[in-house]
């Protein structure tokens, strides 16, 4: 038998983020591999977590700086471990290579959190990022290491495979391009029309700073633009966790309705004719708009948003930077019938183009059996992977194991 561990920095929740089902989407990859899969993760469980008993044989609660996870891998004895962002592999990263050390161990990064975090900050500052900014980054240093410690690291953005093959001379034998997946049916799922759909539509985790960016925009400047064209125009926000400052913005008299927590989402993409994703910073690829090139929902967003998204075919809506433009954009689309049929096809032609599970799945299939078919030689080909886990491996154990002792 076959067993996969992912050691989760969360417990996944599908229906609060694009994280959380890219994970199950993994898992179910796996399980169609024919792993046995034990799902493990320090973080405290919800009550919006997935779940899991379909997908795995065991949940897992491990705990931080604590030798009992050396005795439950140590049993375990997994043929791959994955890690769920490159924090895990910080934490659990010397104890895979101790105790399990011929385990494949793979990094799914989600994004690529350095450039996330870069492209944020210089957003504070009235900046625009400087890829010299990534180069004294801290958190990219820790990024990037854990990247070339795994023998695998998973990449959602094509964009962001050639940042790291090009700024930080990853060997691209360690980096795998997987983005979202779905089935044929939902590629070619049938759509409400132009006349049945009304209003406009933003979607994302509160929790996520570029979503609570792009709702304040939204309410400050892009939308009162909007309503001075459609002075009738509503618009629904969805999304995970809003916070009482969130809720605030709720103004049914101007059409700006915070809804928060939908529990379904494809259901409230397909009743919208315009979805708005002004992201003005942010990494890896949104979850929002590949639902709505699922759902034929045409979308407005920007350079950011549109990142690793993006086919030959051209945009399925429209990309702008400013509110103005990003307003009327919008309208546009919502006012031009034959536009907007013509947005609305291109969307589930360019999820056809990116997304089709079955041609995404026997690719990692294939790397995966080659990976495990010689793993020494791979690692061999690494020697910078194998001098960070000799020296990063060295100081996290005795860190660690200094913090255990403390806290008895």
């Amino acid at each position: 038998m076959k067993t996969l561990l992912i050691i989760g920095y969360v417990w996944p929740e599908p229906n609060s983020s694009a994280a959380g089902s890219r994970m199950l989407q993994l898992m179910q990859f796996f399980q169609q591999q024919g792993y046995q899969i034990t799902f493990a993760s320090p973080a405290q469980r919800t009550d919006h977590m997935a779940e899991l008993n379909q997908l795995v044989d065991a949940c897992v609660d491990i705990k931080l700086n604590c030798s009992s996870f050396d005795s439950f891998i140590q049993s375990l004895q997994p043929n791959v471990v994955m890690f769920d962002r490159f924090m895990m592999e910080e934490q659990f990263g010397w104890r895979v290579s101790e105790h399990c050390p011929q385990a494949l161990r793979i990094l799914d990064t989600e994004d690529l959190f350095c450039l996330r975090h870069a492209r944020h900050n210089a957003y504070k500052k009235n900046q625009v990022m400087d890829e010299t900014d990534l180069l004294r980054s801290d958190l990219a240093k820790r990024e990037v290491a854990a990247i070339f410690r795994c023998d695998l690291t998973l990449m959602i953005s094509p964009k962001e495979i050639e940042l790291l093959t090009r700024l930080f001379n990853v060997d691209a034998r360690l980096l795998h391009y997987l983005p979202f997946v779905f089935d044929s049916h939902e590629l070619a799922q049938s759509n409400p029309s132009y006349e049945q759909r009304a209003g406009f539509i933003s979607i994302g985790n509160f929790r996520h700073p570029p979503n609570w960016d792009s709702v304040l925009w939204l309410n400050q400047q892009v939308w009162p633009l909007i309503r001075k064209q459609l002075p009738k125009a509503e618009l629904f926000i969805y999304g995970a966790y809003p916070p009482p400052k969130a809720t605030a913005l709720h103004d049914q008299q101007n059409g700006f309705l915070v809804k928060g927590w939908v529990d379904d989402a494809a259901s409230a993409m397909q009743n919208a004719r315009v979805c708005l994703a002004p992201l003005r910073f942010g990494a890896g690829i949104k979850g929002k708009l590949a639902q709505a090139m699922l759902c034929a929902t045409p979308s407005v967003t920007t350079a950011v948003g549109a990142e690793g998204m993006q086919t030959q075919l051209g945009w399925s809506g429209a990309i702008a930077e400013d509110a103005q433009a990003l307003a009327d954009a919008a309208v546009t689309l919502y006012q031009d019938h034959q536009l907007w049929q013509r947005a609305s096809e291109l969307g589930q032609q360019n999820a056809q183009l990116l997304f089709e599970k079955r041609s995404h799945f026997l690719k990692f299939s294939a790397r995966l059996t080659t990976l495990l078919g010689d793993l020494t030689t791979h690692r061999q080909n690494n020697f910078i992977g194998s001098m960070l886990n000799h020296h990063h491996h060295k100081s996290t154990k005795y860190m660690s194991q200094w913090i255990e002792a403390k806290n008895k």
